[in-house]
């Protein structure tokens, strides 16, 4: 079973599964299938290179000289954390229930208007292990509680893609592919955002530069830049003006065979950032060159129109510039958030304090600037950025009484969707027990396929 679920949690190993599969129905030759089974998965390794450089280097470096060098005391969120402890008492619920949650997932895509193919590994096991713990709290157990927990998982794997679709398919000029990362409340919430300016903006990639400063044309030199100013700016501050050399945490920063000066250091770390991100985009396009062709044979075989649902840095090169507005402006609106939450915490009712999380507001701050920017352009990236940095603040802290009453304490989620499906499952398993729990699950699960039957089709 170990082996299985270590399969089906490494993106990596799964997609290019999915890719042989795919390549052998269409029958191709063996030295094609071959080629596009390593290059999808050489190309998923990449993209989790650059993924991992960033969430262990420079976006974790960031986080915690910004927090000393303002001061901040809160709770950042993060999956991570919080599926680590649940995986201690709940991994082998968590593992039947990934497994089922995969199998549901197909037969939606099979049976219903929604034929989205979960591809992103990690985030299934995520979410999968935020089920199994909500469900026990509802007294479901055993194989009870691995079907209702896979047919939600299931449900909500072709229910977050389907939100981000419309946008999706403007980013990419196709709707042959898919959104799959479970930050779709909060896409979905900034391309509306970014409606509002529909016509009343250009792209952020449509912006023409000065002669003087083409060279910011080139994303990896304006993102390398742009990330040196912040982290110059934010190191200055820990290390100059509050002495951050006295404190054990920050000065390991500059420790190493030998000495390193703080600005030295601050440049090293804001171009590895961009490195980081140079990595993630190669891998994105490397993998869309072998996984779109391949599904179209499952697509044909198995699931007619199925798309393959991939990881948020999927929509990182159709924007490279609204990629660095939207983790920048996500991040301002986190911390504005935090004053926010400060204030209704002094005034009016206690609440958790969630600190603006470097790595959260990266990735689906980032995302989240793409989509709002393929519905309104600049103006749209910036407000839809902003409103969606508020939004994955304010989401983990009406979360964490659920997480609480879970024993989770001073923990929670980070991205949206799993704040919203932790919210409406917690609060319902707080008061239908049992069968009754059981029942709703598998109610949810059967409504896309009821409405597919059911519901008159559109005309072509």
């Amino acid at each position: 079973m170990d082996f299985i679920i270590n399969i089906l949690s490494t993106p990596a190993i799964l997609v290019g599964l999915i890719s042989l599969f795919g390549l052998i129905l269409q029958k191709k030759p063996i030295e094609e299938v071959v080629k596009g089974t390593v290059k999808t998965i050489v190309g998923f390794l990449v993209l989790t290179a650059g993924s991992s450089f960033l969430q262990t280097g420079s976006l974790n470096d960031f986080g915690t000289i910004f927090n000393y060098a303002f001061s901040m005391q809160g709770v950042v969120p993060n999956n991570e954390a919080i599926v680590s402890l649940g995986l201690e008492k709940f991994a082998s619920d968590t593992a039947y229930i990934m497994c089922i949650g995969m199998i549901a997932n197909i037969v939606l895509a099979r049976f219903s208007r929604l034929n989205y193919i979960f591809l992103t590994g990690h985030h299934t096991l995520y979410m999968a292990c935020m089920l199994a713990v909500i469900l026990n709290v509802g007294n479901l157990s055993g194989a009870v509680l691995w079907i209702g927990g896979g047919l939600v998982l299931g449900l909500i794997m072709v229910l977050s893609p389907a939100i981000c679709q419309p946008t999706m398919s403007k980013i990419t000029g196709t709707d042959e592919l898919g959104f799959g990362h479970f930050g779709g409340v909060g896409y979905w919430f900034s391309a509306q955002i970014g409606k509002i300016f529909k016509g009343k903006s250009k792209s952020t990639e449509e912006f023409n530069f000065p002669k003087r400063v083409s060279f910011l044309r080139d994303t990896t030199v304006a993102i390398g830049l742009t990330m040196v100013v912040f982290f110059i700016i934010v190191t200055f501050v820990a290390v100059v003006v509050k002495d951050g050399m006295s404190d054990a945490t920050i000065s390991a920063f500059f420790q190493g065979e030998t000495q390193t000066h703080w600005l030295v250091w601050a440049i090293t770390k804001g171009l590895n950032f961009a490195g980081g991100v140079y990595i993630i985009l190669s891998g994105v396009r490397l993998i869309i060159g072998e996984i779109v062709p391949a599904f179209r044979g499952i697509a044909e075989k198995i699931v007619p129109n199925a798309k393959p649902a991939l990881d948020c840095p999927v929509v990182f090169p159709y924007a490279p510039n609204a990629v660095l507005i939207g983790f920048l402006v996500s991040f301002v609106g986190g911390i504005a958030g935090l004053f926010i939450l400060g204030a209704i915490n002094q005034a009016l009712i206690p609440v958790a304090l969630i600190l603006p999380g470097v790595i959260p507001h990266f990735f689906c701050g980032a995302t989240a600037g793409v989509f709002a920017n393929a519905e309104g352009g600049l103006k749209g990236c910036l407000v839809g950025s902003f409103l969606h940095g508020l939004l994955i603040t304010f989401l983990p802290a009406i979360c964490m009484p659920v997480m609480g009453s879970l024993n989770f304490a001073n923990c929670t989620f980070s991205d949206a969707d799993f704040s919203v499906a932790g919210i409406i499952l917690g609060n319902i398993a707080q008061f239908v027990k049992g069968g009754g729990l059981f029942i709703v699950c598998i109610v949810l699960y059967l409504i896309p396929i009821a409405y597919h039957l059911i519901a008159p089709k559109k005309k072509a």
